[in-house]
């Protein structure tokens, strides 16, 4: 399997290049001016504008910057912030470990109520439970998470007051209290987030495993005499499981997207709320390794989700 994962590495690299020339070429050649400010400042004279817009190498050709920018990040040097004045890294691991969370966490839950409410629904087909699941899916994923997320808002802490709706990091309590306190700040993003993606899962579980109990091995299980239980866990869902695994995966870059709107909406301090204050202040450096960290996470799941058809079936091999 390690030669199989560094094969799979090696290839994603030109992925990764590719990604990041498109990416920067976009950002260089887009409207706006990071030193705009400065340039409407009556205290800050024309020759130190230029003059600093000379030392950033922002006046270069754009294919003369993108080897700078790349050579720096090889180094591990990302830059710094034109608004926050901090190096960029700094900025991104700072939040980076609050958004890993949510998403995390929300994947969780997603796959929690979506693979057991997928495969009930799919062993009985049309039956009262089945249509609750199917029509209660389709209203899930038809509803946008900026507009759930304020439902939730309204109801659980305007109305009932239970939870909070702004995302405090500065919460001064140790221990138990402090667990407790970050638990319930995040209930609704994970929450919100969470149950739009199982809506999603369920309809395609509830479609492969129906496309996997009809095939002639699980009827051949049966008639050995094997319990329903078994049948469906050992014989249907880790085949049903494939599909799901590739869907999940290709998923990951549409979760990062409703992690940024709800990041906004709760106002977590996470990686999308920085990229969403980058773009409206045109922070350059900030928005190309935002961006980029974005890409190589989700190349990284496409990564897992390979590694895990080798586990959920046997004639796949890693050589």
């Amino acid at each position: 399997m390690g030669a199989y994962v560094l094969r799979r590495l090696l290839i994603a690299l030109p992925s990764l290049l590719g990604i990041s020339v498109i990416l920067f070429t976009v950002l260089a050649l887009a409207p706006g001016d990071p030193f705009e400010e400065l340039a409407t400042n009556p205290n800050v004279p024309p020759e130190v504008r230029l003059q600093l817009r000379a030392s950033l190498g922002l006046d270069d050709p754009v294919w003369q910057r993108y080897l700078h920018w790349l050579s720096s990040m090889l180094r591990g040097d990302w830059g710094f912030s034109f608004v926050s004045r901090i190096d960029v890294d700094q900025l991104i691991w700072q939040r980076l470990p609050v958004t890993i969370a949510v998403i995390g966490a929300s994947q969780i839950l997603a796959l929690l109520v979506a693979l057991p409410v997928g495969v009930l629904a799919a062993v009985k087909p049309y039956s009262w439970f089945d249509r609750i699941a199917s029509t209660v899916a389709f209203i899930g994923f038809s509803l946008p998470t900026f507009f759930t997320g304020v439902i939730f808002i309204l109801f659980f802490s305007i109305h009932l007051g239970w939870l909070p709706f702004v995302f405090r990091t500065d919460i001064n309590a140790t221990g138990l209290e402090w667990w407790w306190a970050h638990i319930k700040q995040s209930i609704m993003p994970v929450t919100v987030l969470g149950l739009f993606q199982a809506a999603s899962y369920m309809r395609y579980v509830r479609s492969a495993v129906l496309d996997v109990i009809r095939l002639d091995y699980v009827t051949t299980a049966r008639s050995k005499g094997l319990g329903e239980r078994v049948v469906v866990l050992k014989h249907v869902v880790r085949n049903a499981l494939i599909p799901v695994v590739t869907l999940v995966a290709l998923q990951m870059p549409a979760v990062f997207g409703g992690a940024i709107v709800t990041e906004q909406i709760f106002r977590i301090p996470g990686i999308g709320s920085l990229l969403i204050d980058a773009i409206l202040r045109n922070d350059t450096p900030v928005i190309m390794a935002v961006t980029f960290v974005f890409s190589c996470l989700v190349i990284f799941f496409n990564l897992i989700a390979d590694v895990l058809y080798g586990w959920l079936d046997p004639r796949i091999s890693y050589k």
